[in-house]
């Protein structure tokens, strides 16, 4: 899944790459006002996903050092990425950034340990004996690893997609045919288990839009349900977290997101924005005009979420363009995505200014 030169780095140079960058270069990060900061003075925590590059490029660790609190691990402790081969159990890019996280006196949240999409080959051909054997150990030996050096795990990822036509509009794939639904309390028991310190979490995409192509409550009833489910059986349950990927089909309603995090909030949760980033590559204009587009819409759900008192996690998912996920998601349009605050050369965009406008206010 990864190649053999990046593994190298990561578990010979992480100590020499985690450097800090060149002075000048330096200053310039340090000059920019830190979204951390600011965020810590309202009570929250901000961040963003970081993956393997901040090992080996020295302004990017600048700029998470300086400008976040917390940062979620991207794909370095997916299941995938742990174990491509049942033969296989490979910590080494999660501890790396584990131990830059520590170092650089940042938080961590882990990600993910049940999700039924994306899953190697191997996985998806378990029977359900198997599918459950293998569910309960990767999160008993991946919890146990890093107990008591997490803030928390999104220990369920995307449990809910209504178009797989099951129960509750639970998402199909391996541990949903092991387990049934019930794969999702065995999975929050066996995460507790591992470390009873660590925050527990509930990580769904959609519920907090309307959108076009699902009825606009069907996501937030489910999402409900499945939380008043866990509860009323005792499965202990910290946080939800809302992924916030903003799509061109997906629609912000204030008063919708509002009310939903007002919901979890009845429940005594926590609510954390999670994987918030702004997808323009088919917003039209140049990049001027692209950049205001996604500034707004930054805008718009920070000043949303300021007003929630159950939120207390904001992360973007990745923190600069160069970065982000939809790199791999352009194909054959003639423009790169600017979804993030920080462009490929780390200076702030007009998202940044958005976000640090709202936190100031």
């Amino acid at each position: 899944m990864r190649d053999v030169s990046r593994r190298s780095v990561v578990l010979g140079g992480a100590a020499i790459a985690a450097g800090t960058a060149g002075p000048v270069r330096a200053a310039a990060i340090a000059a920019v006002p830190s979204l951390g900061a600011l965020a810590a003075a309202r009570g929250i925590s901000f961040g963003a996903s970081i993956d393997v590059t901040v090992l080996t490029d020295a302004r990017l660790a600048e700029l998470y050092r300086h400008q976040t609190r917390i940062v979620t691990t991207d794909v370095a402790l997916k299941f995938g990425s742990i174990r491509p081969q049942p033969n296989v159990a490979d910590y080494s890019e999660g501890d790396a950034l584990v131990a830059f996280a520590a170092k650089a006196g940042l938080a961590v949240r882990g990600h993910t340990l049940a999700w039924n999409a994306y899953q190697p080959d191997w996985v998806e051909k378990l029977s359900p004996k198997e599918g459950a054997y293998w569910l309960e150990r990767h999160i008993a030996e991946t919890v146990g690893r890093y107990a008591g050096r997490l803030h928390s795990w999104d220990v369920v990822n995307e449990p809910l997609w209504p178009g797989d036509g099951n129960p509750g509009h639970l998402r199909g794939g391996p541990w949903f045919r092991a387990l049934g639904p019930d794969y999702i309390r065995r999975s929050f028991v066996a995460a507790h288990r591992a470390d009873p310190g660590v925050r527990l979490v509930l990580n769904e995409a959609s519920p907090e839009w309307k959108i076009a192509f699902e009825p606009t409550e069907t996501y937030k009833t489910a999402l409900l349900r499945l939380v008043d489910d866990l509860q009323h059986a005792g499965i202990r349950l910290d946080a939800v977290g809302l992924e916030c990927h903003w799509f061109p089909d997906f629609v912000f309603e204030r008063e919708g997101f509002s009310k939903l995090v007002r919901d979890l909030a009845a429940r005594k949760l926590d609510v954390y924005l999670t994987e918030l980033d702004v997808n323009d590559l088919r917003m039209p204009g140049n990049e001027t005009r692209r950049d205001a587009q996604v500034a707004d819409r930054y805008s718009e759900i920070m000043r949303a979420a300021l007003a929630e008192p159950a939120i207390k996690v904001i992360q973007t998912w990745q923190l600069s363009d160069g970065q982000s996920w939809l790199n791999g998601e352009a194909g054959l349009l003639d423009r790169k995505p600017r979804p993030l605050p920080f462009d490929r050369a780390y200076a702030p965009k007009p998202a940044y200014h958005a976000m640090a406008d709202a936190l100031r206010r």
